[in-house]
């Protein structure tokens, strides 16, 4: 369990009085700390009524941040720069990422016909990606972290996504569109690749751990106004949210927490689809057999390693855009991350429940799948890499 916070800390916010905060989430086990802290009585302790409602997509989800129907959300860490460069959105920038949620645990499905491509191999993935008969796919934002994962495996395979139909569907309906053969292959969160085994319609051909180990995934994103004018009531929220990342990190809590994300208010899948990843089990699906990722599946702590919002973040995934041809022109690397990462006040929160924060803000790190270093001082060096033929 998660150890309680100060009777110092408790004592201040008990005095508080009571306030309203509207969340918005997408069904994902990924939602699990914003949900935990919800049913745990997290925020509750700290004088914030929570309202969790579930979105229909991720557009949706922006739109209900922008228009203040809801104050903060469980979203795409990506979703702020894709907006504000226009990829996703209407290039503001009123969006604030706060802290991230979580690290690994997104995957790309294949449908089952494929399923001579195995798992993690890049030379069979580009035969069947550079043939004639290439699969369309689907991610679930554009710009977003599965249009991400998913492009960037394919410059790694070796393949230009523009010779691919890749269009965006929501997460809850990946499964239905494989199932219909409307895509046979898709990048998205948990359990619908966990589901699509399940079901023996698809295979996971990629675990996003093996892509970049402890990937920034969800953030909690809030609109600048509730930012702004109820900065209070976000500290409260994120670390009530701290909370519950710490619970979910327990191994022994991953069971229960599967049983209550599978109900129909959340995520709505069948808790042992949520259970088998969330523990690091992966049931791999077409024969392929089952990998244990012994503690490299989604993560939503790691001692705070997990939820400090680095600006290296942002500044991958704007080269990646560059690189990868969602954008035509460098955008103002600078500029953005320091306008929607609220860096000072993860600090000041972290500080404030005993939580160590990284020191590798803008620190190189490597990714793994194509073995390489990124350095967030030098972000054209990313952009000028090839995707080789």
């Amino acid at each position: 369990m998660a150890t309680a916070t100060s009777a110092a800390s408790t004592a201040t916010t008990v005095a508080k009085a009571v306030r309203k905060v509207n969340f918005g989430f997408i069904a994902l086990t990924d939602a699990a700390s914003l949900i935990m802290a919800k049913e745990l009585g997290y925020f509750e302790e700290r004088s914030i009524d929570a309202t969790i409602t579930k979105q229909a997509s991720w557009p949706a989800t922006r739109d209900a941040l922008q228009s203040g129907e809801i104050d903060a959300a469980h979203c795409l860490y990506a979703m702020p720069f894709s907006v504000a460069t226009k990829i996703g959105g209407n290039g503001a920038t009123d969006l604030k990422i706060a802290m991230i949620l979580n690290n690994n645990g997104q995957a790309i499905t294949l449908a089952k016909s494929l399923s001579d491509v195995g798992y993690g191999d890049l030379t069979k993935a580009k035969a069947l990606l550079a043939s004639s008969d290439a699969p369309e796919l689907a991610m679930t934002f554009p710009g977003g972290t599965h249009d991400l994962w998913l492009r960037y495996w394919l410059a790694a395979c070796g393949v230009d996504a523009s010779t691919l139909k890749i269009g965006p569907v929501p997460p809850p309906q990946m499964v239905q569109n494989m199932t219909v053969g409307n895509v046979k292959g898709f990048c998205v969160g948990e359990p619908w690749n966990a589901a699509a085994v399940t079901q023996d319609i698809g295979f996971t051909t990629l675990a996003t751990q093996d892509l970049w180990l402890n990937h920034p995934e969800k953030a909690l994103v809030a609109n600048e106004k509730f930012a702004t004018e109820q900065e209070d009531s976000l500290r409260d929220v994120m670390a009530a949210i701290l909370k519950a990342s710490k619970w979910l990190d327990d191994p022994a809590n991953r069971s229960a927490a599967a049983d209550t994300l599978g109900t129909e208010q959340y995520v709505n899948a069948k808790p042992d689809d949520i259970r088998g990843r969330l523990t690091g089990v992966y049931d791999l699906g077409a024969g392929l057999g089952e990998k244990d990722f012994k503690g490299e599946q989604m993560q939503f702590f790691r001692d705070g390693q997990t939820n400090a919002p680095r600006r290296s973040y942002g500044i991958w995934a704007l080269a990646q855009y560059q690189r990868l041809g969602l954008l035509t022109e460098a955008p103002d690397y600078t500029a953005l991350v320091d306008s929607l990462i609220l860096s000072d006040l993860y600090a000041s929160v972290a500080e404030a429940e005993g939580i160590d924060v990284p020191d590798d803000d803008m620190a190189p790190f490597e990714v793994r799948l194509d073995g390489v270093t990124f350095d967030p001082a030098k972000p054209e060096t990313e952009v000028a890499r090839k995707i080789s033929a």
